[in-house]
């Protein structure tokens, strides 16, 4: 039976490494798209993965793949930009931003040409910098350009208090904000289980609340990523599945709340940078940010994530790219 969602939804997909390919292999299994373009610099790369989605078929959804061009992202409801390069050894992050921004200056602006009235998923690192980017490139408004952030980041946070007090990481409602990287923030001042802050979901099932224990998943949320990198040299099986999330989200219009990458506006006093916060994403992208009742302290680390990040972006000079 066929799914009316995926009546002539077109996916374009940019760069075609593991996360690029195993988002592609998730929304061929999902059947939410009727179309599927895979476009990589080398060209024979997408070509190959085009061929071995298509041999999924017969097992998954009938869907067009095929290895495409910018101008096959034209009518594309989501392009998801997940091009770019992997640090050299003993190379900077800023010099890998660099060479991941001259990526983006040469793509970004062929595919918002092609498809002026769509909307950008931004997966490459370092996100927050590239999301910001992509939005001065593209020209779009800034509904329609959105970054993975800390979806992921949330979904190990989740996944790490779940284990901690024994329940499904479904019932776990907590948030990582702010940058996707070293300056990320709990909130811990609103995490719950079933509604209970996470003190008085420890006093009614009789068991300790553990601040040392809290630390220690907040570290292990933050460091995830080396640790995984360092065993099986790259993440990307989660990204991709937070990815399918945000284009499910779009496609079916769900206005799923989301700790996603757009621009920041009057929030704490921060303006003008691209972080994660908590965005209800509809069919046209953005829908609103919820603005969340901080701790004094979390404000002071949101304060800090965005100087970092702004400090990021001024040596990268990214209005010299736009």
């Amino acid at each position: 039976m066929s799914n009316p969602h995926a009546q002539s939804i077109r996916i374009a997909v940019v760069g075609t490494g593991n996360v690029g390919s195993t988002f592609a292999y998730a929304l061929l299994l999902s059947g939410l798209a009727a179309e599927i373009v895979l476009i990589d610099a080398n060209r024979a790369k997408a070509e190959g993965e085009a061929m071995d989605l298509q041999h999924t078929i017969p097992f998954a959804h009938p869907t067009r793949v095929w290895a495409g061009d910018y101008s096959d992202c034209a009518g594309a409801v989501v392009t998801v930009m997940a091009a770019g390069v992997n640090q050299k050894p003993g190379e900077t992050r800023i010099a890998l931003l660099k060479r991941n921004a001259d990526v983006f200056a040469a793509v970004v602006p062929e595919v918002a040409r092609h498809n002026p009235s769509g909307i950008l998923v931004i997966a490459t690192n370092p996100v927050d910098v590239l999301t910001y980017l992509s939005l001065k490139l593209s020209g779009y408004p800034s509904q329609r350009v959105v970054g993975s952030g800390t979806i992921l980041d949330t979904a190990r946070f989740r996944h790490l208090l779940s284990r901690h007090f024994k329940v499904d990481a479904r019932s776990v409602h907590a948030y990582i904000i702010g940058e996707h990287g070293d300056s990320e923030v709990a909130v811990w001042s609103l995490a719950n289980i079933a509604g209970m802050r996470l003190r008085e979901f420890c006093a009614a099932q009789s068991i300790p609340h553990d601040q040392a224990a809290m630390d220690e998943i907040f570290h292990h949320t933050r460091d995830a990523a080396q640790h995984i990198i360092a065993r099986k040299g790259a993440t990307y099986y989660a990204v991709a599945a937070g990815l399918m999330r945000i284009v499910e989200a779009i496609v079916r219009d769900q206005r799923t709340v989301l700790s996603v990458s757009s621009l920041v506006r009057d929030y704490y006093q921060i303006n003008d940078v691209c972080f994660s916060l908590p965005t209800v994403i509809c069919r046209n992208g953005i829908e609103s940010v919820l603005r969340l009742e901080l701790s004094h302290r979390e404000v002071e680390a949101l304060q800090g994530s965005s100087k970092i990040l702004k400090e990021t972006r001024e040596q990268l000079r990214v209005e010299s790219f736009a």
